[in-house]
């Protein structure tokens, strides 16, 4: 493929808004419950994609939101401009967070550009706690494509 996933580092904030208490704890519930496994997934799933996408600089969540979008949009060759790129990391986010029920996919547009509905306001977390629950979306998304088991 010969694709070299970042140059430099994409800065992306997470947009996470108010929402209910009930909200918070289905989230908390989601990502606490497995916490070691998610670990070992995503060790090893970080090992796999740095291997085969990196220039030797392990991934970070950034990176493979990056990669996710980038499969969900299905332009493999195209070369993307920085706001591109920021909205390749969005997609990547949607996708991962939409079996969680806060995104719905909802058309490409005639670029071929997938577009998502926001149905639920993400709650507040801690830093810490949308790195938790990104991890696991993320490893979710490849334990459904059969990437990692």
């Amino acid at each position: 493929m010969g694709l070299t996933v970042m140059n430099g580092k994409l800065g992306f904030f997470l947009g996470f808004h108010n929402s209910t208490e009930k909200d918070y704890l289905r989230i908390r519930m989601s990502v606490s419950s497995k916490p070691n496994q998610v670990k070992e997934h995503w060790e090893a799933l970080i090992s796999l994609l740095t291997d085969r996408f990196s220039d030797g600089e392990p991934l970070d969540v950034e990176g493979v939101l990056y990669l996710i979008g980038l499969q969900e949009l299905g332009q493999l060759d195209k070369h993307f401009k920085k706001n591109d790129n920021v909205n390749l990391i969005h997609i990547g986010i949607c996708r991962v967070l939409e079996p969680y029920g806060y995104y719905r996919f909802e058309y490409y547009d005639p670029d071929g550009w997938p577009h998502f509905e926001l149905l639920e306001a993400l709650p507040n977390l801690k830093p810490g706690e949308q790195g938790i629950l990104m991890k696991s979306a993320i490893v979710d998304y490849f334990l459904e494509r059969g990437l990692i088991q």
